[in-house]
């Protein structure tokens, strides 16, 4: 990921914990044909030492499967929210159209699972998943009929990613002055998208002594 600026640059902490949050990205490798890309769920582990591994899983018969062979680099890309911001919605002139947005790029050798690591994978994943629905009672596999349970996770290959490079940005116009800091997080905030209201909270999270108008007015 290329950096725009200094000051849109994530912690790696704050980074995982993004990704983590999210727990949804675009998993990426090549091999001879080109780019192959899998839209994935997954699970942040961080270990002792210092180790990152994030644990996903794809269809057995997906291509990426077979790459993962503790060799080659993987990268997953985790978007946020997005919107764009027109050059006439800043109180100061003669200003450039852009787009804001938030994101994390992790990437690293990737490794497949023997398939007594599914079980513990699926356990894990919804363990995570199924906290975002509290109070919901969480539902685990333990609730699903046996055999299709083995079917099921037959059928998948699990993959840990090793994470060696972690590139995280938050492109919310940091580098602009308070009056027209204030101006884009008010347009965002009176946005009809749910993607342009979470940037303008973002934004106003960044600088909160500031005099923003409310969401209804």
């Amino acid at each position: 990921m290329h950096i725009l600026r200094p000051a849109f640059a994530m912690t790696d902490d704050e980074a995982l914990a993004f990704a983590a949050q999210r727990g949804f990205g675009t998993l990426i490798a090549s091999d001879e044909d080109g780019p192959r890309g899998s839209h994935v769920p997954f699970v942040v582990e961080r270990r002792e030492g210092g180790e990152t591994v994030v644990q996903t899983h794809l269809t057995a018969r997906n291509p990426l499967a077979a790459l993962a062979d503790g060799r080659r680099r993987f990268l997953l890309v985790v978007a946020g929210p997005d919107a764009y911001v027109s050059n006439d919605w800043y109180d100061t002139p003669d200003q450039v159209s852009t787009w804001l947005y938030r994101a994390v790029h992790l990437s690293g050798v990737a490794h497949r699972r023997e398939f007594d690591g599914n079980r513990p994978h699926g356990d894990s994943l919804l363990a995570a998943t199924e906290e975002r629905l509290l109070p919901k009672e969480p539902w685990t596999l333990a609730g699903m009929e046996p055999v299709k349970r083995e079917g099921m996770l037959r059928a998948i290959t699990v993959v840990d990613l090793h994470v060696d490079r972690i590139e995280g940005q938050n492109k919310l116009n940091q580098h602009k002055p308070d009056v027209d800091h204030v101006a884009i997080a008010d347009r965002l905030g009176a946005s009809d998208a749910t993607p342009a209201r979470e940037l303008a909270e973002a934004m106003r999270a960044l600088r909160p002594g500031l005099s923003y108008r409310s969401a209804d007015t």
